[in-house]
């Protein structure tokens, strides 16, 4: 059985491998809820709501069907908790760590999975790149951990406290939205700085992508060795460092600026606050909308603008190599910058004195294309399934499950039993659709010789 396993692993590619890894594991967790011993005394679980629980979990997105806080036992919770963690770092990551403790070593064919895994040029230096990702999280968690023990202790106690601590770092820092402070999430704290800050934090930290904290961190050892001036540091970046950390910084700036403006006046979101609590609320708001799933204000009673503000934020996610979703931000920055091009009549696509290479476009493309087919697929079977529901709300739901963001307007409990199956789908396309999508068309791209071309003919456009 084991030699069988072994010859079918062989012949899978890696975007087979994660997207089998991801099933069996939200297969795993769904069994593991669905156990009595998952459950509160008096209340029980319908394997198709356990089942969206796993999937939730492990796709980091934060749609729930049942109160988190009140429905699982504290077993639950640390099953809950450990599906979390292990969705955001990647089972690939935790298998190479593994074998890794266990003086296993690591083969070719396994070094080539974690390359294409993390969509990496060279082949070098990726047991102790694991490592890295993993010292990264780990820290990152415990420092929010920290920060939010300063909070929760003295209002849960010593134990619970530190367990509501660690378990909010890490969904927080997993860009997960999975809380166990009950119905409302964050939003007993809204005006809450330290509990505020914390939460931005970890997600824009972790959406950030680890490539980028180290092309960072590097840069900054320089200036401190005095190898480079602090002026020269930004541009001593990457090219896609310096991507990232421009469109990050455009979506997170833009998107909070303009929902303080869409909701400045808005009673049943923040307009009574005061104007400093408006200003944290629309940066939270901002902020998690790209892929975390915390809420402070209530999402059904956002504006039009906003609502369609937010479905962009929440369809772009995060960045490449980090715990956000989306279609990620270097996929907008892309394609952006291919249309800029092409208006200006050129046929290379640049950045920065820096041309980007062609598969990348591609990728680009494919992965906006298929998330966008998704987004309309669903909404489309969703509404059909549930009519009753406004296609505002639809939309919303499929793009928080897409984007694994888990954000909702109040349509998650009342998901109809195939309603909770095309979510659960959903959720689970999103995971995997644009890493295993991008890696493929990435690795074909390249093995493909640039010099084969087809007779070309004219068509028309627009």
């Amino acid at each position: 059985m084991r030699q069988k396993i072994s010859r079918l692993l062989r012949k899978m590619t890696t975007a087979q491998v994660i997207a089998s890894g991801f099933a069996a594991l939200i297969l795993i967790g769904g069994l593991l809820l669905w156990l009595p011993f998952s459950t509160v005394p008096g209340e029980s679980t319908s394997f198709t709501d356990a089942l969206f629980t796993a999937t939730t979990c492990i796709c980091v997105t934060g749609l729930v069907t049942v109160t988190t806080a009140v429905h699982w036992t504290m077993a639950g919770k640390i099953v809950i908790l450990l599906l979390i963690q292990i969705g955001g770092i990647g089972f690939i990551a935790i298998a190479s760590i593994i074998f890794v403790s266990l003086r296993r070593k690591i083969s070719m064919r396994n070094r080539k999975m974690i390359q294409e895994s993390y969509n990496l040029d060279q082949m070098s230096g990726l047991v102790k790149l694991v490592k890295r990702v993993l010292a990264c999280v780990f820290g990152a968690e415990a420092l929010g951990a920290v920060g939010y023990g300063f909070r929760f202790i003295p209002r849960f106690g010593a134990a619970e406290g530190i367990f509501q601590s660690v378990f909010t770092s890490v969904s927080a820092f997993c860009n997960a939205g999975v809380d166990i402070l009950g119905e409302n999430s964050l939003m007993p704290y809204v005006a809450d700085p330290l509990v505020n800050f914390v939460t931005i934090g970890l997600i824009i930290s972790s959406g950030l992508g680890f490539i980028v904290w180290w092309d960072v961190a590097d840069k900054i050892r320089k200036v401190c060795r005095r190898e480079i001036s602090a002026r020269r540091m930004l541009k001593r970046l990457r090219l896609h460092s310096k991507l990232v950390l421009l469109t990050t910084a455009v979506l997170v700036f833009g998107g909070a600026f303009l929902i303080f403006i869409f909701e400045y006046h808005n009673p049943d979101t923040m307009g009574n606050m005061p104007l400093g609590q408006k200003l944290m609320a629309s940066l939270f708001q901002s902020v998690t909308t790209r892929t975390a799933g915390f809420l402070t204000i209530d999402q059904g009673a956002l504006s039009g603008a906003s609502v369609l503000l937010c479905l962009f934020l929440m369809f772009v996610g995060g960045s490449p190599m980090g715990t956000a979703g989306g279609i990620k931000t270097t996929t907008l920055a892309v394609l952006v910058l291919s249309i800029y091009s092409n208006v200006r009549g050129k046929e290379d696509v640049e950045f920065r004195n820096r041309r980007i290479r062609s598969h990348y476009i591609r990728s680009a493309v494919v992965v906006m294309g298929t998330g966008l087919g998704v987004v309309l697929a669903m909404s489309m079977l969703l509404s059909a399934v549930m009519p009753e529901r406004s296609l505002v709300d639809v939309v919303y739901e499929v793009t928080s499950a897409l984007a694994t963001v888990g954000l909702s307007r109040g349509l998650t409990p009342d998901l109809t039993a195939i309603g909770k199956w095309l979510v659960i789908v959903t959720m689970y396309l999103g995971r995997i659709g644009p890493l295993t999508l991008g890696t493929a068309v990435v690795v074909r791209a390249v093995k493909r010789s640039e010099n084969t071309r087809l007779a070309a003919e004219d068509i028309m456009i627009g």
